[in-house]
Order: C-alpha cells, then sequence, then structure tokens
C-alpha cells in the first residue's frame, strides 16, 4: 500500500471516529442519519485557448519513434577523436559533458546532499546514457541523423568555473560532417545563480528538420528510500489545450508519442526536476511533442522532446535543472510548479490554497523567528491548537446540549414505540426545540483535517523540509528512524479518548473498543510518514490535552446538574 493510501486510510479512520464518537454520545435515533458522501470532487476547469495560438505552433506531423543509439566506440570513440569531459562549474552546480554528441553526463546540484551516495544530488543516471543528446530529422519523410556519439568540437575546451558574481558564460559544441554539408551547433549559456540553461542550436545543411533532444532516461535516486521515488519517478508535459498529464516511466512498455503544441515537458523525481521550456521566455513559443520508450533498468524510459528548426535552421529553448523549490517555479509561468502537484487531482481545489497558506506561516516563522523547522512546527501545531480554542468549545456545548435531549428522546422512544409517524413528528418537534444536532460536536473539529492532510503533501513534496534535522530526528521529510514519534502519538491519542470516556454517563462499549484499537492502529499507520508530519500531529494532540481535561471536568458538572434542566443554560 502506498503512503497515499496509508495516509487516506487514517484520515477516513479518524473522521470515522470523531463522527461516530458523536453519534455514539449521546446515541443517534434510528431514522436519524449521517450526510451523505459528496463527489469525488470537481472536474478541472477547461483551459481556454489563447487567441492565435494555432498560428503560433509548430507545423510538425507526426513525430516517429526514436531509433536505437548505435554502439559507442572505446576511448578513442568515433574517427580516432579522444573523449573527454568538459565541466561547467558554478555556486549551484557542477554539469559535465562529453565532447561525443555534446551528452550531459552529470549533473550535480551543490547546495544539496545525496542520501544514497557520498556528495551532492546527482540528476543524471550513472549507468544511463546521459542527456542532451541531438538527433536531426527531416520534418516530413523518414529517415534520421543521431549524433549522440559523433564527437564535437568544444569552445573553450576546459569548460567554464563562474563565480558568484559572474555574468552569463556559454560554452559551444560544433560537429561538421565529413561532407561539409552539414553543420550543427550548440550553444549552452550559464548563470552563477540559476538553475537554467540557456540553450540555441543552429542546423545548416538541414532543410526544415526537427530537433529531436534526449532529456535521458529519468533522473538519479537521491533519497534514502527508493520506493519513495520509484512512485513518483515520471514524465509530465503541459499541452496547449490539454493541460497537464503525468506518467510514471516504469509503466512505458511501448513506443510513446505526446503530440504537441506543449508549453514545458519535465522529467521529475520526488524532490528535483529537469524540465525543457521553448524560447527565451518572450512570447508564445511551444515544443512540438515528446517521445518515450522503454529503457533498461527500474524505473527508467528514454525521453526525448522534438522542435521545430523552421526556415531557419535555429531553435533555442531553456533548460531546467534543479529543486522543485515552489516559489522558484512559479517564476517561469505556465504551471512549472504543477509539475509535481500537491495531493490528488480531485482533493487540489482544497489543498492548493491551504498550501499556500500553511507554507506563507511556515517560512514565516522560520524567517522571522531564525529557529528550524523543527521547532517552527511545534509552534505551528500550538498556533492551530490556540486558534481553534473557541470552536472546539463549541463543539463541547454542543455535545452537552444533545445530551440535555437524551433523556427526552429516550421518553418519547419508549412512548410511541408503535406510532412510527408520531414518533418522527415528535422527534422533529423536540429537536427544534432544544437545539438538537448529531453532527453539530464533530463538525468544529473536522477543521483541523485539511491541514493535516495538507502538510502530509508538503512533507512529500517541499524542498525546504528535505534533510532538515531536529534532535535525533536526521530528516524531517523522512520517517523517525526510532519509531519515537508514531507511539508518541498513538499515547497521546489514547490519553485524549480516555479523559473523554471517563466523563461520559454510562459506559459505551463501542467507544471503549475504539480507545484500545485506534491509537495502535494509527501508530502503525504513521510508522513510515515523514517525521515532520509527527512532530506536528503529536504536538497537537499534547497541547489538546489541557482543553480535553477541562471539556471533560464541564461535561461532570453538566450531569450533575441534570440534563433536561440544563438545555437551556448551555446555550
Amino acid at each position: 500500500m502506498s503512503q497515499e493510501a496509508r495516509f487516506l486510510l487514517a484520515i477516513t479512520l479518524m473522521i470515522v471516529v470523531l463522527v461516530t464518537t458523536n453519534i455514539l454520545f449521546p446515541p443517534l435515533p434510528p431514522e436519524a442519519s449521517g450526510p451523505s458522501p459528496g463527489d469525488s470532487g470537481p472536474a478541472e476547469s477547461a483551459r481556454p485557448e489563447p487567441a492565435g495560438a494555432d498560428e503560433a505552433v509548430p507545423d510538425i506531423n507526426v513525430i516517429q519513434p526514436l531509433e536505437p543509439p548505435p554502439g559507442g566506440g572505446g576511448v578513442e570513440g568515433t574517427g580516432g577523436v579522444p573523449r573527454r569531459t568538459v565541466v561547467v562549474e558554478g555556486p549551484l552546480y557542477r554539469f559535465t559533458f562529453s565532447n561525443y554528441g555534446a551528452r550531459l553526463t552529470s549533473a550535480q546540484l551543490l547546495q544539496f546532499p545525496s542520501f544514497t551516495a557520498e556528495g551532492p544530488v546527482e540528476l543524471i543516471p550513472l549507468d544511463g546514457p546521459g542527456a542532451l543528446s541531438i538527433e536531426l530529422r527531416p520534418e516530413r519523410g523518414e529517415g534520421s541523423f543521431d549524433l549522440r556519439d559523433l564527437p564535437f568540437e568544444v569552445e573553450p575546451a576546459e569548460g567554464i568555473r563562474l563565480g558568484a558574481q559572474d555574468e552569463l558564460q556559454t560554452v559551444a559544441f560544433r560537429y561538421r560532417h565529413p561532407s561539409g554539408e552539414l553543420t550543427v551547433e550548440a550553444v549552452y549559456g550559464f548563470h552563477p545563480q540559476s538553475y537554467e540553461v540557456r540553450v540555441t542550436t543552429n542546423v545548416v545543411g538541414l532543410e526544415r528538420g526537427l530537433l529531436v533532444t534526449g532529456l535521458g532516461t529519468g533522473l538519479e535516486y537521491n533519497e534514502a528510500r527508493q520506493s519513495e521515488e520509484s512512485r513518483i519517478m515520471g514524465y509530465v508535459t503541459n499541452h496547449l489545450r490539454e493541460g497537464i498529464d503525468s506518467e510514471l516511466l516504469r509503466d512505458v512498455d511501448s513506443d510513446r508519442v505526446v503530440e504537441g503544441p506543449l508549453r514545458w515537458s519535465a522529467l521529475k523525481s520526488k524532490y528535483f526536476l529537469i524540465a525543457m521550456l521553448p524560447g527565451d521566455g518572450q512570447g508564445e513559443q511551444y515544443l512540438g511533442g515528446l517521445i518515450a520508450r522503454p529503457a533498461p533498468g527500474e524505473d527508467r524510459a528514454e525521453v526525448a522532446i522534438a522542435q521545430s528548426l523552421g526556415t531557419t535552421g535555429s531553435t533555442s529553448y531553456r533548460l531546467f535543472m534543479g529543486p522543485q523549490e515552489r516559489n522558484l517555479l512559479l517564476s517561469y509561468g505556465n504551471e512549472l510548479e504543477e509539475a509535481n502537484p500537491f495531493g490528488y487531482r480531485w482533493m487540489r481545489i482544497v489543498v492548493r490554497p491551504v498550501v499556500v497558506v500553511v507554507m506563507a506561516i511556515l517560512n514565516f516563522l522560520h524567517t522571522q523567528l531564525s529557529v528550524g523547522y523543527g521547532w517552527v512546527l511545534i509552534i505551528f501545531g500550538v498556533l492551530m491548537r490556540i486558534v481553534l480554542f473557541p470552536l472546539n468549545q463549541k463543539a463541547m456545548r454542543a455535545q452537552m446540549r444533545n445530551m440535555s435531549v437524551q433523556p427526552l428522546l429516550q421518553e418519547i422512544q419508549k412512548k410511541y414505540k408503535d406510532q412510527p409517524e408520531k414518533l418522527q413528528k415528535e422527534m422533529m418537534k423536540l429537536y427544534k426545540e432544544h437545539g438538537f444536532n448529531p453532527l453539530a460536536g464533530c463538525l468544529p473539529m473536522l477543521l483541523p483535517w485539511p491541514v493535516l492532510i495538507t502538510l502530509f503533501f508538503i512533507f512529500q513534496n517541499t524542498i525546504q523540509l528535505r534533510g532538515e534535522s531536529f534532535l535525533w530526528l536526521p530528516n524531517l521529510s523522512a520517517a523517525d528512524p526510532f519509531y519515537i514519534l508514531p507511539l508518541l502519538l498513538g499515547l497521546s491519542m489514547w490519553l485524549m479518548q480516555w479523559i473523554s470516556l471517563r466523563s461520559m454517563p454510562a459506559p459505551n462499549p463501542q467507544m471503549k473498543m475504539m480507545m484500545w484499537l485506534m491509537p495502535p492502529m494509527m501508530t502503525f499507520i504513521f510508522m513510515n510518514f515523514a517525521s515532520g508530519l509527527n512532530l506536528y500531529y503529536v504536538t497537537a494532540n499534547v497541547a489538546t490535552l489541557p482543553q480535553t481535561y477541562w471539556i471533560a471536568k464541564e461535561r461532570k458538572k453538566f450531569r450533575a446538574l441534570g440534563f433536561p434542566k440544563s438545555a437551556a443554560s448551555s446555550d
């Protein structure tokens, strides 16, 4: 069972317990019914097509699948040209290219440690063919010219090293066909403070051709648990009319073609992204399409992007190779931040706005208080309970009002047990007179669940929390290695239910059973969730204990007054 399925099961069980508690105490009459489940969520709204879009779309017909790459040569390579690497290094990254095919063989993000190997995060699978391979095809017709294993001239041959204050610098790769009839030049532009690489490709000798650029076979694993990345490793496209679509790489079992026009295409892992965006960001420009074919290895598929060279033989694109930092991706527009969205499609209408608010609060506390995210989550958990204190009090009063109706309800049920219509009429009258609402005691308590659900997905996606340590926890985005927090979570849940159960007017076997079953079950479910999520939930539970105790005392006082005559005073 995936973590998302386990989490949804946990939320469902908690809500069932919460609602059932209010139904069992006081008990509902048999005729009453709970709320019917709602729809799974609103359908995604259709994305409007911009005016003149058809004219701006490159004239690209069906894209043929990639042919298998030719076998590589030895150290000398094809034609006796030695193989060598070209390194581009800046404060944020270290990119390594091969002079054969102008291929990117390594992309390291120096600000982020890898949890699978020594050193920084690596985006390019080391056992794969690399990325940014170049293939030329006629725009119409058959055949292709694959340059991925042909020697290029490089300028500057030694690569470049960028200082923090440097301006944009470029590295040019040039291939000249022995016949002299074809020349290909790929120029890569690098800025020291940006994860974006600007690429311009010029082709001389191919009339109205297609440039097919390989993105690679996926991203390298960088998280301690490979299964966490395996369920996310995939390619994403943002179609001009059909919107965003994502496919897992492991599901690519045959050649696939995604026809354009595409706003962007990307390969993604849990926290990182290699995305291709057309042009220089000015005006409406599109990618022609995406090609995917199976590749050896787990969670691997060869993905390439097609662009039209047009009549000029030139095309450009931007390549983002970096973290999935939401604000950074938002700056690109075209919904690039949705490459790895928060939550399932049917729940995003609720999760998205809550994500914005919650992340704004967490980042504000982190920056203003200058404390780590562990303390931020503790402070946030306490603040949530302070804010919800009045609502919990309201829920308590609603429960007491319902309790006051219970004896009268039992009298009516006994008196009219053989007259169903009269029973229903008298019960409705009683409900109206005393403001009886079986769900009034639980609805205010349901408000924290959107925050809890949102935090689950925040820990699934948010790069800021990756690798953040706190006390004995080495990584707030990973599970507690000693399972201390899940155990504290179960204990706090049991204690809250025990305090509540003691204040009930009579033993309730159903709630007693829940008190002994639910905490162990929730402990088991939350055991492999992010420790940051568990930290927030434990904090919120502990912060709720004083109010739970207070409510229990008030409930006992209320019982001592006698249920029926207390009804008015509980308002």
